[in-house]
């Protein structure tokens, strides 16, 4: 999984064509272990309409700060630069992919 951090997040999340799921995770947070191979089978899935990326909160304070994130993990998808939806703990795959379904609907442009 793509790592961004407080120096390339505007670059790789806010400047991104595609929508952007970022995944607000820890080193020492098991949930955010568990939803590794979900975020990676969904990233492979998705390719082409969804860029994945974590973002380690403790090496990264400044952005973590700026979207008040405060529990891990925090997903949040950013669209066009801004953040469009944000949930907190480890869920499933299908329902992950229920919960960005109006960020990723078939034929949607991005810009």
């Amino acid at each position: 999984m793509p790592e961004v951090t407080d120096a390339d997040f505007g670059e790789e999340v806010i400047g991104a064509e595609l929508p952007v799921l970022v995944e607000f995770t820890a080193d020492w947070c098991p949930p955010c272990r568990q939803m590794a191979p979900v975020l990676s089978a969904l990233a492979a899935e998705e390719e082409g309409r969804l860029k994945v990326v974590q973002l380690n909160v403790d090496a990264n304070p400044d952005t973590t700060n700026a979207y008040k994130v405060l529990s891990m993990p925090t997903f949040m998808v950013f669209r066009d630069g801004e953040p469009l939806r944000s949930m907190v703990g480890a869920r499933p795959k299908r329902r992950l992919l229920e919960e960005l379904a109006g960020v990723l609907r078939p034929g949607t442009t991005t810009r």
